[in-house]
């Protein structure tokens, strides 16, 4: 028969665990409810009495690669410039977000591995049936637009000129000008595709064209474009918010767990994952970050991330092993090195070693009688995570699926599995108050 204090000490551990575990579980269906909400609200397509009262500019365009900024004057002679036609296929859509109406770009029309600047013309026709109209600019460029109407510059995204800086193409809306209704104009929009852009066989310039709207309908329908746009990338602000509550629980907790090491070296893995994540939500929501370090963040950031993970996971199995320490930090340097010299090889090589030193670990945990199963599911759902490439692609595990018509990618359902599992692991770390520290 056990103690009385031991057994006492035993009920309260089960009492706090099943607390934290409920409470776990509570907060994992109210953040699954409200993110499957947001995705069937922003996968709807647009009303349709909206669009029927705007005009899809789409059809033929005039198309020249280059830059001149006379070529936003309406008296330009573009007569002999390529005629690209911007009509989507019906039900066509990007393969990121879910963005409708979407057509590729210069490079699948003649002008394969261009970047720079092109621009695009077209004459439109506002009726006069309404005294205040708009245009809804293109919700899909690479990477960059400025849009003109009769040479007068509306606006665009990003900033254009002898230093471009492209930020995440998001939705626009700009007024024509006073007594632009029963006219007949020339719209332009100036594009620039930055050369260190990934060039896709479907890359460059405009992938949806813009809308012609009338007050208040064309407000209407950019609430609707914005709603679509938060629904593409709010896992991508969720899963990170979870990701910091879960370090609020590492550190809170931190002195009553069996695996304080493990917590520490968690958090901070977490929080550059954190980070990681919400950067895609920052650059496609705000103008706040540019392309460019976007770009440079994503192949950067992921490395002391694995390589904090991996000194977190070696203090689950107790020694920790020097040797993993040590290869993890090597691993981190030689990816930074190969991330910044863009050699595909060092970089390649850092992931599969990264992987290695998983599995080792992974087989330890197998052999220690510690939440083992927990330990092993949770383990597996981050490397899934961060090493999809190497162990999803080969098995056939799609990149992105399209729920409600809105895009999510695997990483993000690999997260929302990793992170209740790592949740239910930090709440199962935990010790009674009354147990003294050995």
């Amino acid at each position: 028969m056990l103690p009385k204090a031991i057994s006492s000490t035993a009920t309260s551990i089960d009492a706090t665990q099943r607390k934290l575990i409920t409470g776990i579980a509570i907060a994992t269906l109210l953040t699954f409810a409200l993110v499957v909400a947001d995705l069937a609200t922003g996968g709807r397509p647009d009303p349709p009495a909206l669009r029927a009262a705007a005009t899809l500019l789409d059809g033929a365009w005039r198309f020249h690669t280059g830059d001149d900024p006379l070529w936003a004057d309406s008296n330009t002679d573009d007569s002999d410039w390529e005629t690209i036609d911007l009509t989507a296929v019906p039900g066509s859509h990007d393969g990121d977000v879910g963005l409708p109406d979407y057509v590729g770009g210069w490079m699948a029309r003649g002008h394969p591995g261009y970047h720079g600047y092109a621009w695009y013309r077209r004459a439109v026709t506002v009726p006069a049936d309404h005294a205040s109209w708009d245009i809804l600019g293109p919700t899909l460029v690479e990477d960059g637009y400025e849009l003109y109407w009769n040479g007068h510059l509306l606006g665009g995204s990003g900033r254009l000129g002898p230093a471009p800086r492209v930020v995440g193409t998001r939705p626009m809306q700009f007024a024509l000008p006073a007594g632009a209704a029963g006219t007949r104009c020339v719209l332009a929009v100036r594009a620039f595709m930055s050369p260190g852009s990934g060039a896709s066989p479907e890359g460059g310039g405009m992938h949806s064209a813009p809308l012609l709207a009338p007050r208040p309908i064309s407000d209407a329908l950019h609430r609707v474009q914005w709603q679509r746009t938060i629904a593409g990338y709010i896992v991508d602000a969720i899963e990170p918010l979870a990701m910091f509550a879960l370090i609020g629980l590492a550190l809170g907790y931190r002195s009553r767990s069996s695996r304080p090491g493990f917590l520490i070296l968690a958090s901070i893995a977490l929080a550059l994952m954190a980070f990681r994540r919400l950067n895609n939500a920052i650059v496609a929501w705000t103008d706040l970050q540019d392309l460019t370090t976007y770009a440079f963040l994503a192949k950067v950031m992921w490395l002391p991330a694995v390589a904090a993970w991996t000194l977190a996971w070696n203090r689950w199995c107790l020694p920790p092993w020097r040797s993993i320490d040590v290869s993890a930090v090597v691993l981190a340097v030689a990816g930074i090195i190969g991330a910044v010299i863009h050699s595909a090889g060092v970089t390649s090589a850092s992931r599969l070693g990264s992987i290695a030193l998983f599995v080792v670990i992974g087989a330890r945990i197998a052999r220690s009688g510690l939440l083992r199963v927990l330990a092993l599911i949770t383990l597996t759902s981050i490397m899934a995570g961060l090493f999809g490439g190497e162990l999803l692609d080969p098995i056939g595990v799609p990149g992105l699926w399209f729920p409600f018509g809105i895009g999510v990618s695997r990483t993000q359902y690999v997260y929302a599995i990793a992170i209740p599992f790592l949740a239910l692991l930090i709440a199962r770390t935990l010790r009674s108050r009354d147990i003294p520290r050995r």
